[in-house]
Parts: structure tokens; sequence; C-alpha cells
């Protein structure tokens, strides 16, 4: 299985200054109640959940998606410890990063326990790049949203750049996109595997408008092919928040794996360059 890696696309331009604010400024003008997805702050979570998601309000963050850990999908934390945490420091538990395996049932279980929204699928749940195993996952999906929905909650799949090879002149994502019931499966695109796979975020967004209620939002330096702060890579930020209407998104889930110095002065850095965007 493919980690989660990096993307590409041309960035915005914001000045030099606008960073060098001090960091409590930067949730004066914000335009959105921006996510982050947990998996930027790993390492920190695991060594202390709480005190973590207390650094990550203080930033100006109202979303949290959980990712499945060594520790369970919670950091250690059960699924109501999680939520009472988040809640308690102004923030709401949307969604979680999970896998469609066996232990599905216990999964969508802890998920209406935590009052979270989305369970989101975040890798194929089985191999082959060709046509015929993305239709049979297409109605897995299907199923999985059926069951999800029955317990009041939402199923969803995240992208890599693999899902976006071809077989026999078809884009294998798209068979997702077309063989799945967009009343039962709701994709979050992340943004930057679709680059890196050569896929324009923009011909998605009018393909299939109103399809991605959820986003992964990060920059990527295109030499390294590794997450960046938000204006040092290849990503046209600006330009993808300006279409946001068109893609249906509902939450916007800010993601970084490497970093300049440490996750929480880079998703600083982020914020502000997201707070003084030009749209």
């Amino acid at each position: 299985m493919l980690t989660r890696r990096k993307f590409i696309t041309r960035s915005s331009a914001a000045t030099a200054a606008s960073f060098l604010l001090p960091p409590f400024s930067i949730t004066s003008r914000l335009k959105e109640d921006y996510g982050v997805q947990l998996y930027t702050f790993r390492d920190a979570m695991l060594k202390d959940a709480k005190g973590t998601l207390e650094e990550i309000a203080k930033i100006g963050i109202k979303k949290i998606e959980s990712a499945r850990s060594k520790e369970g999908l919670y950091y250690g934390l059960s699924p109501k410890e999680m939520q009472t945490t988040c809640n308690t420091l102004g923030m709401q538990l949307i969604s979680g990063h999970v896998a469609l395996d066996e232990k599905f049932q216990n999964t969508m279980e802890q998920a209406v326990a935590s009052g979270q929204e989305y369970v989101i699928c975040s890798s194929m749940p089985s191999s082959g790049q060709y046509i015929d195993n993305y239709k049979a996952v297409a109605e897995q999906f299907n199923k999985a949203g059926e069951a999800c929905k029955k317990l009041g909650l939402k199923f969803g799949y995240h992208n890599h750049e693999y899902e976006f090879e071809t077989d026999k002149g078809q884009v294998l994502y798209d068979i997702l996109m077309d063989e799945t019931d967009p009343e039962l499966v709701h994709m979050e695109l992340d943004l930057g595997w679709v680059v890196v796979a050569g896929k324009d975020p923009l011909a998605y967004f009018k393909k299939y408008p109103g399809r991605f209620p959820l986003w992964h939002l990060k920059d990527m330096n295109m030499k390294k092919k590794e997450s960046t702060e938000f204006g040092k890579g290849g990503l046209d930020i600006t330009t993808m928040m300006k279409r946001r209407k068109q893609s249906g998104v509902a939450h916007i889930f800010i993601e970084q794996e490497e970093y300049a110095s440490s996750p929480i002065k880079s998703m600083r850095h982020n914020m502000a360059f997201l707070d003084h965007m030009n749209l």
C-alpha cells in the first residue's frame, strides 16, 4: 500500500510579510473554518493527544479529521474522550481515516460513539490496477455507504495518485466516480495527489460537480516531491479556493507530512497564508 505523499500545481504568491505576523493575529480574518488531518501531528498525538489538540486549537483550527495509528482510531483516546476533548477546545471531530476491512463494523460503532460525521477509507481495500478490480471496489464502497447510512454516518474515500493510472484507456479513479452512488459514497479529494498524477483538480470539479464534500489541502515541493508549507511549492491554492463551490466542498482539511521546522510552526504558516489570500 502506498503511503500518503506529495503533490503539485502552481502556487499563488503571498507576501513574505504576511508570514511574520504574531501567531494569534492569524485567526482574525479567516474566511473558512479550516480543519487539520491529524496525521500532520502523528508523533505528537501519540505522545500527548490532549495536549497536542490544545495546541492545534490555539492556532484557530476548528475541525478535526483523525487517522488510524498504532494506538487505535483516536491516538489512545476513547471515541467519547476524543469528542469531548475537541468540543471543550472549540473544535469539532468531523471525520476519520479508516480501513475497509474485517473490523469495519467496529470502526463504524466507534465513529458513532465519537459523534463524527464521516468515515473515510484511506486507501484501496484490494490491490489490482485494472478495471475489474475498481468496479469490484466501487461495489464494496456502495455497500459500505449503505451500512454507514443506517448508522447515521457518511462513508467516503480518500485518493492517492495511483487511482489516476489507466487501464485499457480508462482512468481508474473515474471508474470509482462513475460506479459509486453519490448518495452513499462521498469523495475526499486530495488535491496534491491529483496533481502528482498529472491531472487537474479543476477538471474533476467540472466533470463531477458537487462530488467532493471533503478536501485535503497541501502544498508540494516539486523537486523533492515532498509536502511543504503553503506558498513554497507548486499548488495554486488561490485558484482551488475560488472554485471550491463547484467542487461541493464543505470541509477543508490541511495535511502536511514534512516540515521546515515542526508541525505546529508549519500549520501557523499555513493558516496565515490562507488568512491573507485575496479571494
